[in-house]
């Protein structure tokens, strides 16, 4: 197998991996993995808002999972770790499942989208942007974008600064699709300070300093 062959087999596994860690993980507020490959097996860096439901009482949870990965994915020897998302609310990924959630439930599309909007807010974000598309009202599809905050939008600015996730939900009225975009304020780089020397008075018979 070709080096590119081999590149684009191991990104498709990837994105399959990631899916099913998606759907496996959603109560445990999934934001994303990290794989890394070493001469010991497979690293998994799982980020989740509750790690403790996938961890599971004396690691079972954990176990079950580990061996789901080694035999739907053929990965060598896999490695879990889990982290804790410190502040789920700048997390694209896990605001896109708690808008799904609460869509899935009864709530308005409106009501949830604006409630998340301003968890991301109140969690210190410099910006924030939330799309809801499908058929939300009648059997026209369209879509609503909500907004807050201040969120680059094109410029190598946009793309190292702005997180954005995707997801969706199947309700009656037919497929929603759901799209977030955060700017964290510490993201952005410190502003400079110009600050003036100062020159120093010229001593008695002498010559200034600078």
């Amino acid at each position: 197998m070709s080096a590119v062959k081999n590149v684009m087999k191991n990104f498709a596994r990837n994105v399959e991996l990631d899916e099913f860690l998606e759907s496996k993980l959603k109560d445990a507020g999934y934001g994303g993995t990290d794989i890394l490959k070493t001469p010991m097996g497979s690293r998994i860096t799982l980020y989740v808002s509750r790690p403790g439901l996938v961890i599971g009482r004396r690691g079972i949870g954990i176990k079950d999972l580990t061996e789901s990965l080694e035999k739907k994915f053929q990965l060598p020897n896999p490695q879990i770790a889990v982290m804790e998302v410190e502040v789920p609310e700048l997390n694209p990924r896990i605001m896109c499942s708690r808008i799904a959630s609460s869509v899935t439930r009864g709530t308005a599309f409106r009501r949830a989208a604006n409630y998340a909007l301003n968890a991301i807010m109140n969690a210190g974000a410099m910006g924030a942007e939330i799309s809801i598309a499908g058929k939300l009202r009648s059997e026209r599809s369209r879509h609503e974008k909500y907004r807050a905050g201040v969120i680059p939008k094109s410029g190598d600015t946009a793309k190292k600064i702005v997180r954005e996730a995707t997801s969706d939900v199947l309700l009656k009225l037919g497929l929603y699709g759901i799209k977030v975009k955060i700017a964290p304020r510490e993201a952005i780089p410190p502003e400079v300070e110009i600050v003036e020397a100062a020159v120093q008075a010229p001593a008695e018979g002498g010559i200034a300093a600078a």
